[in-house]
């Protein structure tokens, strides 16, 4: 597609600057001047796919994003200490909130009650005064009208927040947590993303496409045709591994390659320089990329079996088969690789029955954590190596549970993380958190305690999807519902977290 030379210039300088090997990089982030500051709407809806007319009816930031969640709205005293309630079953939606027309966020504090708290194993929920109780502090949330907003802006404002899409930390003065969105809407379901210094690579169920964060938010196709599933960047490697195309493949793309694309288009860029596989692997599942002291490792979990591959400097500059653990009793469906003490490698994954480890020096399995109370198989989500726990700890995260164990499959802490219902994603922040993305609500917890950190509501039940994190931005998207989805981000501040 035709390309402004303005647009390709910006584009060109920063991929420059990322290929540079002293240029003007800070921490592997390419600088880039905040965008114009653009006045936010008090509150404004998060959109299906299938409505456009709002998106038309508020002007996007100079960025090509929108306003996607409304401040958090204040709650009365009373509510304090709410959250601490245990409970199984979330409660039902405020009314008019599930079946609203328009989906949006709405930021909530966690001592609103909305969302259940960590559980000790087998408690039973609560009940008599301690429901009614709730069931009053809901109702004081319900009634909290446009009206009573009005009033309490005097004492209590609300906290808007002027939002900076640079992958470096800024320091903003109001620093309440929240979601925009980009307006450009994708005809394909978007499967993976990564981000490319400031930008984004995007894989869809049709191609490979590039989101322009230092502009306008445009997109620009690189690679057509081909399904991606996963992938991650390795900036130092000068590559973007991903699971695609029809047989899942592990395909290793040049970023120099990727580049040349960029301005010649695609189609005109030399095929035979652009990518390698990494062995003969097909039929991959998901990959994970560690780094042990100077060593990359790729572990890849496949149908029945694990691979781990290992990077080999120049002059290969490949990835090099290491380990091979086949014929497997569970198969694997997440994989992870954790470093016990410093020296100890050893293979962590979950299956459709629990979760497993392989210790690398004597190929010996052993179950970590296999639910006894669940009927029929189970969905593992992510596997969380606690930090400052020698790679010992563990967070395991299923269905809408997570348990904290060690490598060797002793229970770690006496609770079970419980989130408010099944979530579709559940990821790991750099920030030290785990988010769940669920149908009614995002909650954010402390990865270390289990705590709820705060919860964003939906006005509409909306699925949604992790895509990828750095720092403290998160960025996911909706899942196509109907002819389009659109790519959300937050941005999280401890601060911000702690004022909600």
């Amino acid at each position: 597609m035709p390309r402004r030379p303005e647009e390709l210039d910006v584009l060109a300088a920063q991929l420059n600057d990322l290929a540079a090997p002293g240029g003007s990089r800070q921490g592997g982030r390419v600088p880039v001047p905040a965008p114009p500051s653009v006045p936010l709407p008090t509150a404004a809806s998060i959109d299906d796919d299938d409505d456009s007319e709002e998106d038309e009816a508020v002007p996007p930031g100079h960025d090509g994003t929108l306003l996607a969640s409304e401040p958090p709205r204040p709650l009365l005293n009373q509510a304090a200490g709410a959250s601490h309630d245990l409970a199984h079953k979330p409660p039902a939606p405020p009314p008019g909130e599930a079946n609203s027309a328009s989906p949006s966020y709405n930021a909530r504090r966690t001592a609103s009650g909305v969302l259940p708290d960590l559980l000790p194993p087998q408690t039973p929920p609560r009940s008599g005064a301690g429901g009614s109780e709730r069931d009053s502090q809901r109702q004081l949330a319900d009634k909290t009208t446009s009206d009573e907003e009005t009033q309490s802006n005097s004492a209590l404002p609300r906290r808007g927040s002027h939002i900076n899409v640079n992958v470096a930390p800024t320091i903003i003065e109001n620093d309440t947590p929240e979601i925009r969105k980009y307006k450009k809407r994708f005809n394909s379901d978007i499967l993976c993303a990564a981000l490319w210094g400031v930008n984004l690579l995007i894989g869809t169920d049709s191609g490979l496409m590039l989101l322009d964060r230092s502009g306008q938010g445009k997109v620009y196709q690189l690679i057509s045709r081909r399904r991606f599933h996963q992938m991650e960047v390795l900036e130092g490697q000068n590559i973007l591994v991903t699971i695609s195309g029809k047989k899942n493949k592990i395909r290793v793309y040049y970023l120099s390659w990727l580049k040349t694309k960029i301005f010649k288009g695609e189609g005109q860029a030399d095929r035979r320089n652009g990518w390698t596989n990494v062995g003969e692997l097909e039929g991959c599942i998901h990959f994970k990329v560690v780094k042990y002291e100077r060593i990359k490792f790729l572990v890849i979990a496949l149908k029945d079996s694990i691979e781990i591959y290992a990077w080999a400097p120049k002059p290969y500059h490949k990835f090099m088969a290491f380990k091979s653990f086949t014929s497997l009793v569970e198969k694997p469906l997440i994989v992870d690789l954790t470093v016990e003490e410093g020296q100890r490698l050893k293979v962590v994954y979950g299956s459709n029955r629990g979760f497993h480890a392989i210790d690398l020096d004597t190929s010996a399995v052993t179950q970590v954590y296999l639910p006894a109370h669940t009927h029929g198989p189970v969905t593992p989500h992510t596997i969380v190596i606690l930090p400052n726990s020698n790679g010992l700890q563990l967070l395991l995260c299923y269905d809408n549970e997570g348990v904290y164990v060690d490598t060797y499959g002793k229970i770690s802490k006496n609770v079970v993380l419980q989130w408010g219902e099944l979530p579709t994603s559940v990821a790991f922040i750099s920030t030290g958190q785990i988010m769940g993305w669920g149908q009614k609500a995002i909650e954010i917890r402390a990865a270390e305690t289990g705590h709820l950190d705060g919860v964003f509501m939906h006005k509409k039940a909306q699925k949604l999807k992790f895509l990828c994190e750095r720092n403290d931005k998160v960025f996911f998207s909706s899942i196509r519902s109907g002819s389009s989805c659109q790519i959300y981000f937050m941005t999280l501040n401890k601060p911000g977290l702690q004022n909600w």
